[in-house]
């Protein structure tokens, strides 16, 4: 029976294929991690719009509320550092009066260079009406 042995010039060879593997996977790993990212952000901002605007369509309260409300479910997901900026107002959408609140939010970049990501999103609630 023969045995298999290295010859000497492939000594140090794993080293290299460690090297040209990772060139390869660590930035798909940190492109994957960072869509993650910004998904993540887009999801937390989007309820905390929609639950700022349904809380500021209440009979009882005004836009400023949906603000108020919008940043209170921002705090501790988003740094404040990354929120733009939060308005509401009220508008009409398909004919019925509405609240919205708009969030603008920064996502930072995962690596060491590149521009962050800016999302703007929005959320509607129907305004209650008086009896």
């Amino acid at each position: 029976m023969r045995r298999w042995t290295r010859s000497s010039g492939e000594s140090g060879a794993a080293v290299v294929d460690f090297v040209l593997v990772s060139l390869v996977l660590l930035p798909l790993f940190l492109g994957l991690v960072q869509v993650g990212l910004v998904l993540y952000v887009r999801t937390s901002a989007a309820a905390a719009a929609t639950e700022g605007a349904r809380f500021a369509a209440r009979l009882d309260q005004a836009p400023a509320d949906g603000v108020v409300r919008a940043r209170s479910q921002l705090d501790g997901v988003i740094s404040d550092r990354f929120i733009e900026g939060i308005e509401a107002r009220d508008t009409f959408l398909d004919g019925w009066g509405v609240c919205e609140v708009v969030v603008r939010v920064r996502v930072p970049p995962l690596g060491l260079w590149g521009p962050g990501v800016g999302l703007t999103v929005a959320g509607h609630g129907i305004r209650e009406i008086g009896p």
